[in-house]
Parts: C-alpha cells; structure tokens; sequence
C-alpha cells in the first residue's frame, strides 16, 4: 500500500512534481470525514473507513520517512513537507509519533548504523512539530537519550518505576487487623452478634460497607473475615450465604479466597476442618463458586487417587493370591505379623483428602449434583469405599426415600424411626412413588455399591420398597406394563450391583438374608439364577475389598471342610451357617468341588446345612446346577463305558439335600429338562435320585421276592413292603416335588422326554460310546421314566393326571413315544376313570347284589375302554388286528398285576409285623407311656389300613377276573394261523412288556397263565410256552443289563409255573389236563374241543418239559461261548434268574457247569465284571446242585422192547440233548423235526465207541461234594451186575480201611459198604438169567429205591476240600495219559469195563477229556468251538452208543471175572502205599514235583503197575485233594475213551486175552471209586429226601 502511497517517480521529480503530488494525498485523506446525519450503521461504516484512512496517512508519512532513512530524501525537503502536512488535521502530531515509535523499534535492529543516525536526524528536525512528552511517551529512553530529550535513560527508568509503583502499588487500604485494629474489630462484633432477632444480611452489610469507608478496611480482606466467621458459625447458612452473595459478586475472587484456605491445611499433617468444607459446600450448593475453579485447589491430584486406586486392587490380589497359597507355618505367622503392622500404619496416619472431605459435607447438605460431579472424577466405588462417605451417602438416601418407605415399605406393626427432610431447596426431592426412585435413588444406590453394608438399616428399607414393588407389579394390569417392566429392570439392577455385594461385606447378618429372600421369591428363578451367577462370577472382581473377601472365605471354608466329619456337624453347620450368610455361593463352589472329589461327604455335609437361611438353599440349588453344567467337566469316565464320579456324588446330594430342605426344584427339574431336549440323557441320574429320595420310589431291579409280592398290592402295601429304605415322612417332600412340576408344566414334557431319549440314547447319544455305557444310559433313561411315571401315578390326583396325560394314540402318533411307554403313562388313567365310572353307576342304581356290581363294573370298563380299543386300532397295520383284537391288546396293555392277583402272603407278612412291633412296643419298659399309645395307635391304624386295602383288592380282582371271563371269546380271532397269532402275542404284548419292569415281567407270565385257564379260544398254550423258551439267544442278546434281569424274571416265572404243572401229575391233569391250550394237534381255527386223544399227557408234557430245558441249556452254552460281552453278561443274569427253575436235569446242569467256569478263568484278568457275574452264579449253581435229578427222574424215558437197532432207541440215561421221545402226541411244530433230526444223528453213530456214554451219565461228584444223588445208583447198578460175588467182597474188605481214616461216622460207613456189597450180590444173581431189556430196566429201578431207602448220613468232606482233592490227581495223570493211549489202541473187549465205570467228574476235567477224545478219535466228529448245537449233540448221541455198546460189553464178562481176581490183590497193597504218601502232599505242588513222582512210582512199579496205578490211584485213595481228583477223573475217562473207540466193529473174540489185564485195573478201579461214591450219593440222596 506504501507503494501506492508515495510511488518511486514522485521522490525522483520531488521537486517538480513529487513534493505537491505528496501533499495533495495527504490532503485528501485528511479531508474525508463522516458527515454528522448518518445512521448509527452509516456511523460505524464511516468510523471503520476512517481508521482506514488513518492507516493510510500513517503508511504514508512512513514512507516518506523511509525514504529519508535510506537517503532518498534530503532531511530539509522532509521537514518541510512534513511542516506543512502538520496543519491538515489535528492530532497529525500524534500520528507522526506513532510512525516514528515504528521507526525507532526498526532501525533499532538494523546493523546499519547510518540508517539510525538518518532517523535520529529526522526526529530532531521534527522536534517542533511533535510535543517531547509524547514523544517521551512513544520513543525508547536510549533514542531520547540521544536526542537530548533526557539527560540519562538510566535514571528515566528508574523514575519510570517509582511514579508506577506509587501509582499502582501503594496502599490506601488498611489489610492486616493490626493496622487498623478498630474496624476490624467493630467488623468482628457486627457478623458475631446474635442473629435470632430482626438482624438481616442487609442490615449488616450496611454496616460492613460504613466499617469499610470509615475505617479504609480492605474489601478482600473483609471477605475473608466474613468467611472465617461462617465457618464459625457453619449452621446459620440462612444468613451469611445472602450476605456473601450480596457482598461479593466475583465469583472468582471468593474462589481465590477459599483455595488460599485450602492450601493452608495442605501441610504433611495438616488436617482440614470439617466446617471449611461444609462453607465451601453451602458455597457450591448456592453457585456462588464454580466446582472447577475449586477443584483445582484441593489435594491429592486426580492421577495419585488413580495411582492408589491400583495400589489397593493389587494389594487385595497379593492377599488373595498369599491365602490361595500353601505356606509353611512359620511363615505365615510372619506373614501375618507384617500384615497387621501395615494395616496399623495405614490406620495410624489416613492421608487428608480434601476431595472426599468436600464430598463429604456436599452429601449432608444434600448437594447432590455436584457430588455426583465429584464422584465421577474417581474410579468407580472409590469414594464410596471411605465410610464416612458411605454414611453421608446413605444418610441423604435415607430423607429421599422416606416418604415412599412410609407408604408401601414399612411392615405391618413397625413404626421405626423418623428421617426429616432437608431444609435446602436444592437437596434431591423426597420420593413419593416407585417412579420417583428411578429420578435420584437408584443412580445414588449405583454410586454407593456394595457399601451399602454399612447401613443394614437403609439395606432393609430398600428390600422392603422393592417387595413393596413386587406386589403391585404382580397386581399391575396391562396398561403400565413398560413403565412398570423399566422399574423391575432397575429393582433387578439395583440387585446385582448394591445389595447382593452388600450382603458379602455384611458380617454374617442372617436377619438381612432373610429379609433379601423376602424379595428374591418373588422373582421367577431364572432372575434369581441369573443374579446368583453375577454375584459368584463377576461381582467379586469388581472391587478391591471384595476380593479379599472372597479369598477369605475360600480360605475358611477350606478350614471348615478339612474338620468336618460325621461326629462334629453341628459345631462345623454352625460355622458353615455363619460363613453362608454373607458368602454362599464361594462356600458352596468350594463344598460341591470338595464333594465331587469326595463321596463320603454327602452325608456330613447335607446333615450341617441345617443352619441356613432361605436364600442361602436357593443359592445352594443354583451353585448345584451350575456344577453340573460345567461344559469343562466330562460326565463319563476316561474309560467311557461309566458315568464319571462327580456326577454321580452330585446326584446323591441333590436327593439328599432337596429333599430334607425346602429348596425350590424348578430350576433343577428344567435343568434336567433342557437336557433331555438336547438330547443329553447323563443328567437323568439326578432326577432318578431326587425321586428316588424325595418320594421314596426306588429303582430296584434287584428286588426280592417279598418286595415283588408286596409291590402287586395297593399303596399302603406297597408304601410298607415294597422298597428297601425306609420311605417314611416322604409326604411333605413329594407334595413339594409334585408341586413343582405342575407349577412349571413339566410332568408331562419331562415323561415324553424320557420315553423319547430311550431310543435317542441308542441312536443318536449313542454314536461313538461304549456299548456298555450306552447300555447304562439306556437303563437310566428307562428305569427314570418308570420310576417317574409311578410318582406321577400315586401322587396326581385323578383330575390332573387326566388333564395333562393325552390318550395313548396321541402319545404314539403325535408324540412319537414308544408303545410301551405311552400304555404305562396312560394306564394309571383308565384305572382312575374306571373307577370314577363304576362309582357314578352304584349311585344311580343301588343294588348291593354282587353280579349286579360286577355288570356295573363290566359295563364302566365298556364306557371308558371303548374309545382305547378304536384308538389303537391306528398303532399297528390292519392285518395284526387278523389275529388278536384290539380289545386283547388293550386289556393287555391296561391291565397290572395289582388287576389280576392278591397278594395275600404280603398282606399276612405285613400285619404280621405290625403285630410284632406292637408287641415289642407293650414290652418296652423305657418308652415313655405317651409315646407307647402313640404308636400303637398307628400300628394299629395301619394294620387297619393294610387289612381293608387286601379286602378291597380281592372283590376288584374277582370284577377283573369275571370281565374278562366275559371278554376272552373275543379275543384271539387267529384268521391265519395259532402259530401266527401266538407270534404275534409275544410280539406286540409279552415282550416288550415283560421286559419293561420287574413287576410287568412277572405280570407277562402271570397273564400268559390266567389267558390258559381261562380257556381262551384259539390260544395254544403248549405253543406260547414252547416259543419263549426255545430261541432266547435273540432276546437276550439285545437286551441291556437291566432287561436282561427283568427278562429273567419274566422265564423264571414262566418255567415256575411249567415246574408246578411238571412236579405233580395231579396238578397236571387238573389245571392242564382239559384245557384246549394243551391240545397237541392243530386242527381249523374255532374248533377247540378235542378228545382225549388230542390232549397232551402228563408223562409226554414232562418229555416237553426237559426239551425246553435242553433248548435253555443250548442257548445258554452258545451265549457263552460267543466271547461277546453283552451275550455273555446277559445270559448269566438271565440264569442268575432263573436259577430256582433251571437247570433241574444234573446233565444239563453239568454242562452249563463247565461253560461258566470256562468264563471264570477266561475273564478274570480280562473282563472283571463279566468274571464277578460267573463267579457268582457258579456259586450259586454249585449251592442247587442237590435239587438236580438225573434225567430218567426227570422224565420217564421208555427203553425199546427189543434191540431193532439204534434208531428205535428212546432217550437213554444221561442223554443231555434228548428232548422228548418220538411219540407223535404232545409235539408242538418244533418237536418233529427235532425228531428226526436226532433219529439221524442215532443211526449214524450207532457203531461208535463207547466212551462217549460216560461223558454224558450224569456226573456224580462235583466241587460241592454232595451232587445229585440218584443218577449214580442207576448206572452203578448197570455196572455192578458183570461184578462177581468174590470182588464184591474184596472190594469190602479194602475200602472200609482206606475210608476210615478221614470219614466223621465210621461206623455209619461201614454198615453202607456191607449193604453196598450186599446189593451188589443180589444184582450180580439176576443179571446171570438173561431177560429182556425191559425187565432189566424194572429191576433197575427196583434196585435204585432199595438204595434209596438204605442210604442214610451225611457227606463229611467240604466242597472246597474235595475241589482240592480232585487237582493234584488231575495233573498227575496228564503225564499216564500218552501210555495209557498207546496201550489201550486196538482193543476191543474193553468196552464192558469202560461202560460200567461211574467214576465223577468236575467241570474241567470233563471238558478238558472231551477235547483230547476228539483229537485222538477216528471217527470225524464237530469239532468243539464251532457251534452249540455240535456241543450237545454230543450230549444226545452218548445215550445211543450206550445201548448199541452194551451188547458188545456182556460177552467178555467171564474172561474179565478170572482176571480180575487175580490183579486186584496186588493193585490194592500198591494203592494203599501211595495213599500215604500223596495224603501228605500239599494240593499246591507244581506240575514239576509233580512230574518227579510219577517217574518215581514208574519206575517202582514197572509197566504194568504203572498202568494199574493209573486206574487204581484214584479211587484207593480215599480224600485225595483238588488237582488229584480232577487229574484222575481225567485220565480214567480218557482211558475209556481211547479203549473203545477201537471197538468199532470189532467182534470181540482175538483180541480180548491181550488186555484183559489193564481192564482189570479198569476195573477194580471203578469198583473202589464207584462204591466210595456209592456211599457219598446214598447219604446225600437220604438227606434231600
């Protein structure tokens, strides 16, 4: 702009033209002024365009002197023109001083000096037109220096100085009181005088401003006397906050004043007084100061309360992490004493912080904004976490929540005390509804957090609003429904955050947790949980203190539950109760992880819960929920064939503890729910337990007899005699469980569930588990939803059982449960409503006639059955209903065993015990008399109870009974065949019901019964029988463990009821006899009547019998022998079972013998379970080995009437596999072609040897001693009539030494050897006189009762002992065998002797023989593994060779006799010696010693000893141990075995001299064993008789 003002042409023609061009400007921009009439807005338009123009003269009077600087210009020229500018406007003077000061700062920093001294000479020539005081004003001294305006700029300065020190400085006013002591003290009396009367802030601001003229007091210094005296004097706020607002306005310097206060006290041990900081809140609260200008004077800083804030959490960490520890005891008490002296020190000296102090005081006046401004300066809880801002805090809660407490709060009867309100108008408005909290109280309450434990008071208070609250948000119509929703969420807030971390800091105030559970029932448990959850997961780490809390308690309940045992739960629950009031989710975490570890908890535990409160056992189900839902924890064992521990000991607690407290189910029971919708069944354990504990209704599968009995009775019965706990004082428990689940709607859900997960377990659960696990769940799931059901069945009443069960096709078809599921949900329903039914016709019609009540009853059945009978019409296809009628299958499926039976024993059993008890109770002398008539009013009462129950069970199983007498013709139509109808019975009735309860198994067979004797149409009952106890391997392979016991139970009453018919032919012909059941040819459907002829007799029913003995003991063998563990577990249940009923033939029971103990020794190191379950049905078997017949006892078995040759040949002793004989009446389909089959099998083995006949004679001594009795004596009898008189004798004289020395009765024994001999004779005088065999089978029998009735005593030995005897013989003679064999090849007339050798076996031995004969024979036989049926086919051919041999065997008897005679002296005196010594051998002597002996005796004896040593051992000695026993047992039937298979058509005339004598040793063998066990077998067979 300069550049525009003086342009370089006018400075170079200034004289010419530049001077007036210069002076014309500058004219021009002095002369244009704002005329005086603009508008205001002209006006400032104008004055900003003036400043311009000044500006513009400015620029050019500063370039003009420029030019002059810089040499341009001469200095006269300037001065002249500048002379004459001077006159164009009036303050040009100062305009030109103004670019002259410009001037003096540039050149001034301008090295070039020339240039200064060109200004300097400017200035002096301008020295007229610019006064020298403003210049003086403008110019730097050293530049008025030099000019000689001044004569040292030195002393200007110091002047300078001086002049504004005495201008500015200098006081006028008096400030400190000892200057003008006067007015202060006038001042002093003014604001200290008494303020009651009429003195007003105005008043005596009046008089402080006269003070302040009259005395010249400094204002300020007024200011803060008045402030020093309000703090004095901190209650009368009504009168000094007007005066100071009032008298100072300036915000600022009042906060000045206060922050000067302030850092007074901010010393190291400074400490603020309380009524500064109640001046300074009244001051805010007023908003005569600002907050932030305050703030900034207090102390500490912000960032050190953060930095402490840490310092705390860590420190509370450390703690926690010191106490989770384990320490040495030295150390700790180190540790603790460090503790205790920082915990001093902080105690000792807090630091002062002014912050909180202002805080404080905010609150007691109520200021509650700019507490809240302060509060959110901290960290959260900070401020709170200082008591006496939580008292304040809850104090100002206190007065806001009054009036609202007074209205809906207080409880009835409680006045409590008064909380006035806060005079100031600004303190937070009283709340006068629940909305008005959500306004200020709730935000307080978050502010305040878990402190709030430091007013257990307000605490109640704030719990009572909210029950208040509850109640009208439970009675809230629909229209307030947000508003009212927003308030829970707060309530439920307000929950979480303040009082559940309150009550932790609260030490042990059950009162408060009653009073929060007060609240909390109000909540559904899902806001319950929820809150519990937050409570143990997150709340503990949200504050400092409540860490250490948490270790603390973790620390103590380790403490506790180290102590607690059985004997001490009452100090320990008092100390648990303590520690749970405050802190029961950590206690319970800690307790429930202990008990998962340690089951032998439980019990203390659930017995020290005694002492907690409400919320604490609903806390408890929580913590126990959560532990089970622990997705870190596995619910199988790392074996994944069992439910792993944990849960299962969580299980039993759950039981335990809900149902001896009245903790709230729902939570648990949709637990389990949602579990099962997940299609996860583990949990099902814990609803098992908790009915199971709660109701008293036991899954027990294993129940006796009584219990079985007692469970097929009514309620009480069943209540008294069924279980095996005491289900005593369970009714409180189940009303509650029951409560629970209609509450919740869950009874139905969780029954559907459970019927559904069954089949899910296995196909869906069940993928990659073990079959044994998903066996078990299976179990679980099944025998959860029986018990379940059976509680929902006797605890619903008829209305709610009815209104939620749906009708059975619904359930089938809709809900897709199993058939037999849906029948046991629904039948509880129809019985109810048969019998509302029944009861609604007896009122209409009253007629007391017994037929009268029974055509009701039938008619009742009719009305509600009906609509079943079309409903499961639609459960299977159409052609089923060909055969049975809808009616059959439902009466079937609805009917129990409680509709078809009384059980009178149970009834009897049960009063009978009463009667006991009440007799006990009369003779108790101790039992106060009270208590005595208490009791026996209730045994009374309950014999009562029992006796009218029995009564009323036996007329309504005489209506059932006679309903379905009515209803049977109609039952089986049969369309297409009895076979098809009984297949489809077993089907779709008996087998999946028999195997879904022990109760309903039993019921199966009971119905199977009472459908024969009520002499159904078209039901064949030979048939049903035959079908369920032929092929049983498919059904019991595809059970589970469970079902394989009930399906056990289900034959065993099968063949109970088969054993009666057999045991009697009286019973026999009179419950079978006529019965179109037992009709043996299958003529057209209808036709039922038959003649005699049809029927089955009684001597052909027991042929039947013993087939389905031998077909049990077929699958039974197969089972075993697959190496499948679930074939082989249950199949030994199943016997396990059925161990009363079968086996009953010795031979079968034999065979099954060996095969178990095959197991025992397979499994033991490999399968311990499946070594358990063989072990203890061994046992057991061993125990029925007395109640075993031989076969012919068993069933009649007619010999030939003449020798047409081996096919004729009917069933023959010891036949095992023989299952009826040929005759074609009583066959069912199956019998014939078994027929045939065996006819084959005859006629092909007919040549073969005949040691085969002495692996199936039944086996007379076994491990137990005292076998089957009578199976010996007819065999022995066979033998003993090739005998002679003279052996016969010797044989006397020999055995009575050799059985004295270890038999108990000796005499006894004696007199049985002389009557053996005796018999012996008498037997060998028939067989002379050759009869046919029909009359030698007569005399057989004849001979076997003499026996019978002579036998007498009892069997001295052990089983144990004789199972030792038998082993060391059985390794003895391992090592004979290879002679024995070679010897024995090629001969032929042996064959007698082998036949007549009744030598006993154990189950080893016989198999072990059995094996090696196969090997050795000739003839091509199945070999042993490859299937059951060669097995025992076997078994069935023995019978035939035994007769096709036994012609062969009579001709060399009279060689064999001569020899005989002559060996047998010198075989005893041998035997005698080595008895001696082998009685002295232990029976643990390894097979070395062993083998030493028997190269010893060979070597004795030579060869031919050696081989009468080898048939004679045995039975010379007398009580020989285990292994000897078996041993010989083993060799002497392989000797037989070997010497007759070469007898195959042989003649017997050559080769008869060469062995005659090895068969005397066989004989005299025999002889010796066969009359000591003789005796055995008399004694045994006189005992069972």
């Amino acid at each position: 702009m300069a550049a525009l003002v003086v342009p370089a042409d006018w400075i170079r023609n200034w004289e010419k033209s530049g001077k007036n061009e210069f002076l014309q400007l500058c004219r021009n921009l002095a002369e244009s002024k704002p005329s005086d009439d603009v508008t205001l807005r002209e006006s400032s338009a104008a004055t900003l365009e003036r400043k311009q123009e000044h500006d513009d003269i400015q620029a050019a009077l500063y370039e003009l002197a420029w030019q002059v600087i810089k040499g341009n210009l001469k200095l006269d020229q300037a001065a002249s023109v500048l002379n004459d500018v001077m006159e164009f406007r009036e303050d040009m003077s100062s305009i030109l001083a103004d670019v002259f000061c410009i001037l003096d700062i540039e050149t001034g920093c301008l090295e070039e000096k020339n240039k200064r001294e060109h200004f300097t000479q400017l200035v002096g020539a301008c020295l007229v037109l610019v006064p020298d005081t403003v210049l003086k004003e403008r110019l730097d001294p050293e530049t008025l220096e030099s000019l000689g305006l001044i004569k040292q700029a030195q002393q200007f300065n110091q002047k300078i100085v001086k002049i504004k020190t005495k201008l500015f400085y200098k006081q006028q006013k008096f400030n400190l009181l000892r200057e003008e002591n006067e007015g202060y003290a006038k001042l002093i009396t003014e604001l200290g005088q008494d303020l009651s009367g009429n003195i007003t802030s105005r008043l005596v601001l009046e008089n402080i401003k006269s003070l302040i003229g009259c005395f010249n007091l400094d204002p300020n210094r007024v200011l803060d006397i008045i402030l020093e005296v309000y703090e004095c004097r901190s209650d009368q706020d009504e009168f000094f906050v007007p005066l100071i607002k009032s008298y100072m306005c300036e915000a600022q310097t009042l906060c000045h004043i206060l922050g000067f206060k302030f850092k007074f006290y901010q010393e190291p041990n400074g400490e603020t007084p309380s009524s500064l900081y109640h001046v300074a809140a009244a001051l805010l609260q007023h908003n005569l100061i600002e907050l932030e200008d305050l703030y900034v004077h207090l102390l500490p800083m912000d960032p050190s309360i953060l930095e402490e804030h840490k310092r705390e959490i860590t420190e509370a960490k450390q703690i926690a992490r010191k106490l989770t520890m384990v320490v040495v005891p030295s150390e700790k008490t180190e540790e603790k004493d460090k503790e205790k002296e920082k915990e001093e020190e902080k105690n000792e000296k807090p630091p002062d912080n002014q912050k909180l102090g202002l805080l404080e005081a905010l609150l007691k006046i109520g200021d509650w904004q700019h507490a809240q401004s302060i509060m959110d300066q901290m960290p959260s809880f900070y401020a709170a976490s200082h008591k006496s801002i939580a008292v304040a805090l809850c104090q100002l809660l206190h007065i806001t929540i009054e009036p609202l407490y007074r209205r809906a709060g207080v409880p009835k009867g409680a006045k409590g005390a008064l909380n006035r309100p806060l005079k100031s108008k600004q303190a937070p408005k009283p709340a006068e509804a629940f909305e008005d909290l959500r306004k200020e109280v709730f935000t307080m309450l978050c502010y305040l957090g878990p402190h709030l434990s430091h007013d257990p008071v307000l605490f109640a208070k704030i719990v009572r609003l909210g029950k208040g609250f509850m109640k009208e948000y439970q009675n809230d119509k629909q229209e307030d429904k947000d508003r009212m929703d927003t308030l829970l969420s707060c309530f439920l807030s307000i929950t979480d955050q303040v009082l559940l971390p309150s009550l932790t800091l609260m030490d042990c105030n059950a009162c408060m947790s009653e009073e929060l559970w007060g609240l909390f029932k109000m909540f559904p448990y899902q806001h319950r949980y929820r809150l519990y959850g937050q409570w143990k997961n997150e709340t503990y780490n949200s504050h400092p203190l409540l860490v250490k809390v948490k270790a603390q308690t973790v620390d103590r309940a380790k403490y506790i539950m180290k102590r607690l045992t059985k004997e001490n739960v009452k100090p320990s629950g008092r100390q648990i109760g303590k520690l749970s009031h405050s802190n029961p989710t950590i206690l319970f975490d800690y307790m429930l992880s202990q008990i998962q570890w340690y089951d032998n908890l439980i019990t203390p535990v659930v017995d020290s819960l005694k002492y907690l409160t409400s919320l604490n056992y609903d806390v408890l189900a929580y913590c126990i929920i959560e532990a089970l839902a622990n997705p870190e924890k596995e619910k199988m064992k790392h074996d994944d064939t069992t439910i792993s521990a944990w849960l299962q000991s969580l299980a039993s607690l759950c039981g335990s503890v809900f149902r001896k407290y009245p903790i709230e189910l729902a939570g648990l029971l949709q637990y389990v729910t949602n579990q099962l919708k997940a299609g996860k069944s583990f949990d099902l354990l814990i609803l098992k337990e908790v009915v199971q504990k709660m109701a008293g209704i036991e899954i027990a599968d294993e129940m006796t007899q009584e219990q079985l009995e007692a469970m097929t009775g009514g309620e009480q019965l069943k209540a008294e005699g069924g279980y095996f706990g005491q289900i005593r004082n369970t009714k409180k428990s189940s009303q509650r469980l029951k409560d629970a689940l209609l509450d919740h709607e869950l009874a139905l859900p969780l029954c559907l569930l459970m019927a559904q997960q069954r089949n899910g377990v296995v196909f869906l659960e069940g993928g990659e588990k073990h079959l044994k696990l998903v066996g078990k769940l299976y179990d679980q799931c099944h025998d959860t939803l029986v018990q379940f059901g059976g509680f929902l069945a006797s605890n619903l009443s008829t209305e709610d059982y009815i209104k939620r069960v749906p009708s059975v096709d619904i359930l089938c078809n809709q809900f897709h449960t199993p058939h037999d599921a849906a029948f046991f949900l629904s039948r509880p329903m129809y019985a109810h409503q048969i019998l509302s039914k029944y009861d609604e016709l007896k009122k209409t019609e009253k007629g007391n006639r017994q037929q009268q009540k029974v055509h009701k009853y039938i008619a009742a059945c009719d009305l509600v059955m009906a609509p079943v009978h079309d409903s499961v019409v639609s459960l299977h296809p159409p052609k089923v209903w060909d055969d049975i009628s809808p009616q059959f299958y439902a009466t079937f499926w609805s009917l129990t065993m409680y509709d078809l039976a009384v059980p009178h024993n149970a009834y009897d059993r049960e009063v009978n015990k009463l009667k006991v008890q009440m007799k006990a109770i009369d003779e108790n002398p101790e039992m106060p008399p009270n208590k005595k008539k208490k009791e026996k009013e209730r045994c009374t009462a309950l014999q009562d109870k029992l006796q009218e129950e029995e009564k009323k069970q036996l007329e309504h199983v005489q209506r059932v009974l006679q309903r379905l007498k009515l209803e049977k013709d109609n039952w089986l139509l049969a369309k297409s065949t009895k076979n098809e109808t009984i297949t489809k019975f077993l089907q779709l009735c008996i087998f999946p019901r028999c195997i879904f309860s022990a109760i309903d198994a039993v019921y199966c067979a009971r119905f199977v019964e009472l459908v024969h004797q009520q002499r159904t149409p078209n039901f064949c009952t030979l048939l049903c029988y035959d079908r369920v106890f032929s092929d049983i391997i498919y059904t019991v392979a595809s059970c589970t463990e469970n079902e394989a016991r009930r399906y056990g139970r289900f034959l065993c009453c099968m063949l109970d009821t088969v054993t009666r018919w057999h045991s009697d032919r009286a019973i026999y012909e009179k419950e079978c006899g006529n019965y179109p059941g037992f009709l043996t040819i299958l003529r057209a459907t209808g036709f039922d009547g038959g003649n005699k002829a049809d029927q089955l007799d009684y001597e052909n029913f027991r042929h039947v019998v013993h087939k389905w003995h031998y077909k049990l003991t077929k699958a039974s063998v197969h089972c075993l022998e697959t190496g499948e563990y679930t074939h082989i577990r249950n199949i030994l249940i199943v016997l396990t079972k059925i161990l009363l009923c079968y086996p009953k033939v010795l031979n079968l029971g034999q065979a099954l013998e060996r095969r178990v103990h095959k197991i025992c020794l397979e499994e033991k190191e490999k399968r311990p379970d499946l070594y358990a379950l063989a072990m203890g049905y061994s046992g057991q078997l061993k125990s029925r080995k007395p109640y075993m017949v031989p076969e012919n006892e068993f069933h009649h078995k007619e010999l030939p009437v003449r020798n047409t040759g081996p096919t004729t040949v009917q069933n023959g002793p010891g036949s095992a596999g023989k299952p009826a004989s040929t005759t074609s009446t009583g066959k069912p389909e199956e019998g014939a072609s078994e027929e045939n089959e065996k006819s084959k099998e005859k006629s092909q083995s007919a040549v073969k040897a005949a040691s085969k006949t002495n692996n199936t004679t039944p086996k007379v001594t076994t491990s137990n001693g005292n076998g089957a009795t009578n199976s010996t004596k007819l065999i022995k009898e066979k033998e003993d009539k090739d005998k002679s008189g003279k052996e016969k004798n010797k044989e006397k004289k020999e055995k009575t030494p050799a059985a004295t020395p270890e038999a108990k009765v000796p005499g006894k024994e004696k007199q049985k050897e002389e009557r053996t001999g005796k018999e012996e004779k008498t037997r060998e005088t028939k067989e002379k006189t050759p009869k046919s065999e029909k009359e030698k089978f007569k005399k057989d029998e004849k001979a076997s009762k003499d026996d019978k009735a002579k036998a007498s005593g009892g069997e001295s030995k052990s089983s144990a002992e004789k199972e030792r005897e038998k082993e060391p013989s059985k390794e003895r003679d391992v090592a004979k065998e290879a002679k024995t064999k070679e010897s024995s090849k090629g001969e032929k007339a042996a064959v007698a002797g082998s036949l007549k050798s009744p030598v006993p076996r154990s189950e080893s031995s016989e198999s072990e023989r059995e094996q090696k004969r196969r090997k050795l024979d000739t003839h091509s036989s199945p070999s042993h593994s490859s299937t059951v049926k060669d097995n025992l086919n076997e078994l069935k051919d023995s019978a035939t060779k035994h007769y096709t041999n036994h012609s062969t065997a009579t001709l060399s008897k009279s060689k064999e006799r001569e020899v005989d005679k002559k060996d047998m002296e010198k075989s005893r005196d041998r035997s005698r010696e080595r008895e001696k010594k082998e009685r002295k051998r232990d029976h643990s002597n390894s097979d070395r010693e062993v083998a030493q002996e028997l190269k010893r005796r060979k070597d004795e004896n030579g060869t031919s000893s050696s081989k009468h040593s080898k048939s004679e051992s045995p039975s010379n000695s007398p009580q020989p141990n285990e292994k000897e026993k078996s041993k010989s047992s083993k060799s002497s039937s392989k000797e037989k075995s070997d010497s007759a298979k070469p007898e195959k058509g042989s003649s017997g005339g050559k080769k008869e001299s060469r062995h005659d004598k090895e068969k005397a040793e066989k004989k005299e063998k025999r002889e010796s064993t066969g009359a000591k066990e003789d005796k055995k077998h008399h004694k045994s067979s006189d005992k069972h008789r």
